[in-house]
């Protein structure tokens, strides 16, 4: 397990590199909080998606290999992509250097502890759900000042769907391929 969450960072890594054009755009080397946090989601999302298609999807519905389900460890399954997305936050989380945190939230969580916490979160969730577009922002916590950005999270495929939709603890069933399902907030630490 320890590989794979070492896999996983050492990917997001070269990715967010790959994205960000090392540090390019003005050329002066710098990435504004909103070309880091862009950068970060593009690398997140790419790797989420290849897992879900490439991985859970091939595995599931066209090989009928292997499944994905919530109980993963238990089961001897694949973890779902918004599980794989946790991890990966958690193990950067982990990290004293981190120089970013994010996290999947939804106003319609399965599991309570997704919800929304702060004033910011509540916001910047329903924002993109009505939009379908990023919602950007400053706030504190902990006495510490944030640049926070939201990102929609779309059901891509059928499986996220009816995973949501059939889930008994979903507090919305009417998911359909391409909705916002939640979303993803990606907070960098910015000096005043």
């Amino acid at each position: 397990m320890k590989r794979i969450k070492k896999v996983t960072c050492l990917l997001l890594g070269l990715s967010v590199l790959a994205s960000s054009g090392c540090g390019g755009g003005r050329g002066d080397g710098k990435l504004t909080p909103q070309e880091m946090t862009d950068a970060l989601f593009a690398a997140i999302s790419a790797n989420r998606e290849a897992y879900t298609r490439e991985v859970v999807d091939r595995l599931q519905y066209q090989e009928r290999i292997m499944e994905a389900k919530e109980h993963f460890r238990e089961e001897k399954v694949l973890p779902l992509p918004a599980q794989m997305l946790r991890m990966s936050a958690e193990t950067i989380s982990q990290s004293k250097d981190a120089l970013f945190s994010y996290a999947l939230l939804s106003q319609w969580p399965i599991n309570k502890q997704n919800g929304p916490r702060t004033e910011s979160e509540k916001v910047g969730l329903r924002r993109v759900a009505e939009t379908g577009k990023s919602h950007y922002t400053e706030e504190t916590l902990g006495g510490k000042k944030y640049f926070s950005a939201y990102y929609p999270d779309k059901g891509v495929v059928e499986a996220c769907v009816k995973c949501h939709n059939d889930h008994p603890d979903s507090l919305r069933k009417d998911f359909r391929v391409g909705d916002v399902i939640g979303g993803i907030v990606i907070r960098v630490r910015i000096d005043e």
